[in-house]
């Protein structure tokens, strides 16, 4: 018999589950920021990644475009280009179609990259709402066209996201060109899923994006939960279910960002059985309603969508997240370090209690002072 110990790892770093790296930067006052600040600052943790996925989400990347849904597209096939666009193109005006500019000698063996700038066209809406069309269409080609992936479809957002390492996927998409008022960025360690571009995050859906470092062990209940209100999980990462997550409480049944992280990082029940107050009423009513949305596991996420960014961990903090600001900028991310190279000088730097969201947003910057802001009642559902 062969002896396997001889192959296997022996120093047992194979799997790394408080592996990868977060980053998030935001101009509270809509300023643009270089590109250059994310790409440095994730590029310091780069012994949490392991050159498996990387990638940055931008947002006011285009604003010649502002009023078009941009959508990166990865093709490993011209066959799958040829059924996208037509695909497409049935539902979509295009105003522009192009390559993504690249530098093809940084990673082998990439996808084809494409851009398109559309907008729907007003016929084939007839009264739907037209987030939900253009989710419907993005989840159709990344579960149905063969060779075809978008990996970013929302109105003034580019994500940016491939195999390799966060500085590599920054070259490889010439990133030094662009800035933007908020920038997240990623380096993935894949625990439980395979190390593969359309995996990589940051997760898009319209305009939301998430990167995320840790496990979601209820990623069973959260997908089957989804999947009641028509979201598609194929995409064999756990982060997708809390893009979607929060797409479902925020834009389809209204709740506030607040309100949200309360159902994906619920109090404890044994929290909520200490009062009978209206506001504690309020979350054990969340809790019954959305428990399947409840993640579980060690998590830090930051969410972002346009003119917002919010960090969050799970109710115990088994994953790290740091808190700064400075100027009109705030910072998240997974070591101070980062914060620190890129704003040797800052304000305010703390670390925020578990399952308690930070939310920067334009015209507002958090600070560690913040009180928390009871949960809302949502004023419509649909």
């Amino acid at each position: 018999m062969r002896d396997v110990t001889r192959l296997n790892n022996r120093y047992g770093d194979d799997k790394v589950s408080d592996g990868c790296s977060i980053f998030g930067v935001m101009d509270t006052t809509g300023a643009p920021i270089p590109a250059d600040v994310a790409i440095r600052a994730i590029d310091l943790m780069r012994d949490r990644d392991n050159g498996l996925g990387g990638g940055f989400a931008a947002y006011g990347l285009y604003p010649e475009h502002a009023e078009e849904y941009a959508f990166h597209v990865m093709y490993t096939s011209r066959q799958g280009q040829r059924d996208t666009e037509d695909y497409l193109s049935q539902s979509f005006c295009i105003v522009q179609s192009e390559p993504m500019e690249t530098d093809p000698g940084t990673i082998p063996n990439a996808p084809l990259m494409y851009r398109y700038f559309a907008y729907v066209r007003p016929d084939r809406l007839a009264g739907a709402d037209e987030a939900q069309f253009v989710a419907e269409r993005t989840m159709y080609v990344n579960t149905s066209i063969t060779d075809s992936f978008v990996f970013s479809g929302g109105k003034n957002l580019g994500v940016f996201k491939g195999v390799g390492h966060p500085y590599d996927i920054a070259r490889f998409f010439r990133l030094e060109r662009y800035s933007s008022y908020l920038w997240t960025a990623h380096g993935r360690f894949p625990t439980n899923t395979p190390g593969w571009w359309g995996g990589a995050h940051p997760f898009s859906l319209l305009d939301w994006t998430v990167v995320h470092n840790g496990e979601i062990s209820s990623y069973g209940i959260n997908k089957r939960f989804l999947e009641q209100y028509g979201y598609i999980c194929s995409l064999q990462t756990d982060t997708e279910v809390i893009a979607y997550a929060v797409d479902l409480l925020v834009r389809r049944h209204g709740l506030s960002m607040e309100t949200a992280a309360r159902v994906i990082a619920a109090p404890f029940w044994s929290d909520l059985s200490r009062s009978e107050t209206a506001e504690t009423m309020v979350q054990q009513a969340l809790r019954m309603t959305y428990g399947g949305l409840l993640l579980n596991g060690p998590f830090t996420v930051i969410i972002a969508r346009s003119g917002e960014m919010v960090g969050l961990t799970d109710r115990i903090r088994l994953r790290p997240l740091v808190v700064a600001s400075h100027g009109s900028r705030l910072y998240l991310s997974s070591e101070e370090s980062a914060i620190r190279l890129v704003s040797p000088e800052l304000d305010d730097v703390w670390i925020p209690v578990g399952g308690q969201p930070v939310i920067a947003r334009l015209g507002h910057m958090p600070t560690s002072d913040d009180d928390w802001s009871p949960v809302e009642v949502p004023a419509r559902a649909h």
